[in-house]
């Protein structure tokens, strides 16, 4: 049984990988399983001494944070990261960290992510006039329209990519303190980073964790089967 609830998860954790393979800066998952021992029994009053069972536990998601490829789009709005590090964003749950650069300036004439978080500058959020024009940010981040320079962008960098926790598709949020990113890191206009998802590899990982769970499915239903049979032969069985 634990092994099935296992096949389970895993299942739900390829298809919503394979479900995000055009989710630009998504990061794909993976399951990590270990073997739990039940601790042995001291009853004297069973014949056979009991013995330690062994049950399939899945202990981590652990998150794939190899950069994906960059694709060009030719908005002004979007931009990919090339190397380390994270846009900060200011959603309603507070601060979220994001590689998808998919961007857009909203009514107010904040720069926000496709769901309406706000994008950070090093000077908080970033708002344009309705009279800018000519967007540019430049390989360093830094923003300037027709107005001038208006701030740059804010990438955070993790020691641990590990420690930072999955909130929704394409953010994470992450309890420890970041620091700034290094010069290796570029920036590039007019760019997006694509979800890191290997979709052949995903699609063998399916097909293979869906014939284990259906065969271990089909294991657990002739169990049953012959349970009900047994009892149904005890029953017949006179008193």
């Amino acid at each position: 049984m634990s092994r099935q609830v296992a096949l389970r998860r895993e299942l739900d954790v390829i298809s919503n990988n394979v479900a995000n393979m055009n989710t630009s800066g998504f990061k794909a998952e993976q399951m990590a399983f270990g073997e739990y021992l039940t601790p042995d029994a001291r009853d004297e009053t069973f014949r056979r001494s009991d013995r330690p069972l062994s049950f399939v536990e899945d202990f981590a998601t652990w998150h794939d944070q190899s950069e994906g490829a960059i694709q060009t789009t030719g908005g002004e709005t979007d931009v990919a990261i090339a190397g380390e590090g994270f846009f900060v964003v200011e959603t309603a749950a507070g601060t979220r960290y994001t590689r998808n650069g998919a961007f857009q300036i909203n009514a107010q004439g904040e720069l926000v992510t496709s769901e309406g978080a706000r994008v950070m500058s090093t000077a908080g959020a970033i708002q344009f006039a309705p009279t800018e024009t000519g967007l540019t940010i430049g390989k360093d981040g830094v923003i300037a329209t027709s107005e001038g320079v208006r701030g740059r962008l804010r990438i955070a960098r993790f020691d641990n990519l590990q420690d930072l926790a999955k909130d929704g598709v394409s953010l994470f949020r992450s309890d420890a303190t970041p620091g700034e990113a290094t010069s290796r890191t570029k920036l590039v206009q007019g760019a997006i980073e694509k979800s890191n998802v290997r979709p052949i590899l995903e699609m063998s990982r399916l097909v293979e964790v869906t014939r284990a769970y259906e065969s271990v499915t089909s294991m657990l239903a002739k169990q049953d089967d012959v349970r009900r049979s047994s009892i149904e032969k005890l029953a017949e069985v006179p008193a």
